[in-house]
């Protein structure tokens, strides 16, 4: 009898520590008891798509994912990082507003080389291509380097200056997008990577001199993402480099290959994290992690 109500007791105990043990393991993978995303925005580079094919409107595989942007109510805009249009006419961009209208959700545009074809006709119905706003206490700046030959000078580099000294302190990231892969020399850790085009690009780039410093000598994160990649299969179609405040991002689209955009998702903790949506075929998540490219020097 002894034996028996020992052997109860033991019995008892085990169970009472396995439901421990697995409550626990429940509560350390509940995503309740992680932060909760405070809001998400994508970026997507080179959505005219495949050159030499004059799409209506965005990429087609692009389009297709527009359901999903839409299903995820995290979010709450879009940043189109240039060559958004073929050729920048009338035509194409009515139909570009028409996909926009279809997708529902506010889009911002940066300008590429090939959307700057007919600059005036740009600006009369969009504005500015170079400009700033504030989500959610975070700043962001889309500037314009086909103004001069991928320099930031002038006006611009003085609006810059400017919006970082006036209204960095307040922000608790700063997002930073173009079109050309700015920090790409012939002669530095970036000469790999294969960019879709060095059209516009003068002899000298001040981005390294005059541009970087201003970010760098931030307190607070910056993510600076270019969008003129992924034009071609035997090109790359991504790339990230992270060092001390600054990560580098270029995605885009167009190689029919790994067509890709990122959803940038910020955090209540103030975490910032990736997705990199694979376009070709179903599986979203294709691609793996974005930060798993990252670029090695």
């Amino acid at each position: 009898m002894i034996k028996l109500n020992t052997y109860r007791v033991l019995l008892f105990i085990i169970s009472i520590s396995l439901v421990s043990v697995a409550g626990c393991q429940r509560d350390e993978e509940d995503p309740g008891s992680r932060p909760s995303i405070r809001y998400s925005f994508f970026v997507a580079g080179h959505t005219y798509g495949k050159p030499g094919v004059d799409n209506i409107g965005f990429h087609p595989p692009f389009r297709q994912k527009f359901d999903f942007i839409k299903n995820d109510s995290s979010i709450k805009f879009g940043v189109l990082t240039g060559d958004i249009v073929s050729s920048g006419t009338a035509t194409n961009w009515d139909e570009i507003d028409r996909d926009i209208e279809a997708l529902g959700i506010e889009v911002h545009f940066t300008v590429g080389n090939h959307d700057m074809s007919d600059r005036q006709l740009y600006e009369n119905r969009y504005g500015r291509t170079y400009y700033s706003f504030i989500h959610a206490r975070d700043l962001f700046i889309v500037l314009d380097p086909n103004i001069d030959g991928w320099n930031i000078s002038h006006e611009q580099l003085q609006f810059l200056k400017d919006e970082l000294q006036q209204k960095s302190e307040r922000a608790d990231h700063v997002f930073v997008l173009f079109h050309q892969v700015m920090w790409w020399a012939p002669d530095n850790i970036f000469k790999n990577v294969n960019i879709n085009s060095l059209d516009g690009r003068a002899d000298t780039i001040n981005y390294w001199d005059e541009v970087e410093p201003l970010f760098h000598s931030l307190p607070l994160p910056v993510y600076l993402f270019a969008g003129d990649v992924g034009a071609f299969a035997t090109g790359d179609e991504f790339m990230y480099y992270h060092y001390d405040n600054i990560t580098l991002i270029a995605s885009g689209m167009g190689g029919e290959v790994r067509d890709n955009f990122v959803v940038v998702d910020v955090y209540n903790d103030r975490t910032v994290h990736f997705r990199l949506i694979a376009l070709n075929g179903d599986d979203i998540n294709a691609l793996g992690k974005l930060e798993d490219y990252r670029l090695e020097e």
